[in-house]
């Protein structure tokens, strides 16, 4: 029997599938070797003596350890003490599911509405009369605003702008904030139970992109025997003095961490809106309100001066941009400053501009699984855009590293999610949506792995042994069958983090 914690030293009787199984010379079984975290060799099924602790994966195949590149990790948390919105059909509904949610340390709290298709206006007398006087807060599920009532608004010494409880982009996320700043006791008890979700589906290591000063709370958790994944945490512009001052860059280990597990990633900088808030800075008009083209929230100048600052600080940069203008602007600072990093969303691009990022090494942090949250969203609200939306095999086809996430909690934490999306453009039955941007199963497996596409993690003699054993090939498996994908192990170095 195996356990989580114990080290493997031979995985016997699998199969091989993804990054590196190419220079196979046939479909196995093999057994795979590891020593002091690394394949050290691959040989078919009984060909050397096994070494170590024998994992049996007869039967199932072996891939590279998967990431999620863009998770908010504390939010995404505490999803789990929050109230389910997903469901609301109008505001009013959304409004009475939170009358019933639970008080939890004197407020209610829910997440994950879209009110953009809601026949009916939310408004602060609608929230009120059903909340009345418990704080009562609901976010967004794309995170970039937040419906008040108004004892939440005196309890923040807050006001909505037009009377609405509505608070929208910088305001919204400061909401955000105060609420995932939960006791270090409790939230690091929420991560490691996140943690260990996140490895029964294969997960080896994620990027932290929680608005915060990261670097402390991780080094903390590692003290403290966090040892399920790997992390890269990221810096944003109000903590960019601190950072450069202190010296930390990207790839380092986090200082006062009790290991190598955690590591500075890059400078997060967020430059426009959302398509559900309608604030994705568009180059044309959102429907029925004619000056709305969204808001860039950094000026491009701005920008310049950031990922300037960053990049001669030993820092890449994660540019988050969703609308053709803002990945326009981000793609220019990108050329002038000679930054490393991503677009993060990179959700409608001006078809000019998508070979830039092949061109310009810049990679698309991409989530395919909200091109099927919102494709409805996108065939109405960007319905008149010239632009592309979602433009994943594009962006393949054009030579640009792809990185897949989930943006947790817009979407789940769930790599066999956003594979499925990726490759087959759908979910519940409907037909693919824009199948022509589905990205083959070898190139969505790569990009769910360290490096991306252009770079993956591979399984060979000498590569780092984060290695999942799952019980199908999932670049045969159909949509179904990937979405429900069960993980048999998954290992860190060869140790083991999930036993299933």
């Amino acid at each position: 029997m195996t356990a989580v914690g114990e080290s493997v030293g031979t995985i016997a009787g699998v199969r091989i599938a993804g990054p590196g199984s190419e220079l196979l010379p046939d479909d196995g079984p093999f057994d795979v070797h590891i020593a002091d975290g690394a394949t050290v060799d691959i040989a078919p099924a009984g060909a050397l003596a096994p070494r170590g602790l024998v994992l049996d994966a007869t039967g199932g195949t072996l891939i590279p350890g998967l990431w999620d590149h863009h998770v908010h990790v504390m939010q995404w948390s505490l999803v789990s003490q929050r109230a389910p919105l997903g469901h609301a059909t109008s505001a009013a509904h959304a409004a009475a599911l939170m009358a019933e949610a639970p008080v939890i340390d004197g407020r209610r709290v829910g997440t994950g509405y879209r009110d953009a298709f809601w026949a009916d206006a939310p408004t602060l007398p609608l929230l009120d009369a059903a909340t009345g006087e418990t704080p009562t807060y609901l976010i967004n599920a794309d995170v970039h605003s937040v419906w008040l009532n108004s004892a939440a608004l005196r309890r923040e010494g807050l006001f909505s702008p037009d009377g609405s409880g509505f608070l929208r982009e910088e305001p919204a996320f400061e909401i955000s904030r105060r609420l995932n700043l939960v006791d270090p006791q409790t939230g690091d008890l929420l991560v490691e139970q996140m943690a260990r979700d996140a490895a029964s589906r294969g997960i080896v290591g994620l990027v932290d992109l929680d608005m915060a000063w990261n670097e402390e709370a991780w080094a903390r958790r590692t003290r403290s025997g966090f040892d399920t994944l790997r992390v890269e945490f990221g810096v944003y512009p109000e903590h960019l003095d601190r950072a450069l001052t202190e010296g930390l860059r990207t790839g380092e280990v986090a200082r006062g961490a009790a290991s190598d597990l955690v590591r500075v990633g890059s400078l997060k900088v967020i430059t426009d809106g959302s398509l559900g808030t309608r604030t994705a800075a568009c180059s044309r008009s959102y429907p029925g309100d004619p000056h709305n083209h969204g808001v860039l929230t950094v000026d491009p100048a701005t920008l310049v001066d950031l990922m300037t600052r960053a990049t001669g600080g030993g820092l890449a940069c994660a540019i988050h941009a969703i609308g053709d203008v803002a990945n326009s602007h981000a793609l220019d600072a990108f050329a002038v400053t000679g930054a490393t990093g991503t677009i993060e969303h990179a959700q409608l691009v001006a078809h000019v501009d998508i070979p830039r990022f092949g061109r310009l090494g810049v990679s698309a942090s991409v989530q395919p699984e909200h091109a099927i949250d919102d494709r409805d969203l996108t065939d109405t609200i960007w319905a008149e855009q010239t632009a592309m939306p979602y433009p994943l095999a594009a962006f393949a086809a054009t030579g640009a590293n792809l990185l897949l996430g989930s943006d947790a909690p817009v979407s789940p934490l769930d790599p066999w999610a956003a594979l499925a999306a990726a490759v087959h453009r759908t979910r519940d039955g409907r037909e693919p949506w824009h199948p022509e941007q589905s990205l083959d199963a070898v190139t969505a497996l790569a990009a769910s792995t360290h490096g991306g596409s252009t770079n993956p993690s591979i399984i060979a003699p000498g590569a780092r042994a984060d290695l999942v054993v799952c019980e199908a090939d999932p670049l045969t498996a159909g949509e179904t069958r990937l979405r429900s994908m069960r993980v048999a192990a998954t290992m860190l170095g060869g140790r083991l983090t999930h036993v299933g």
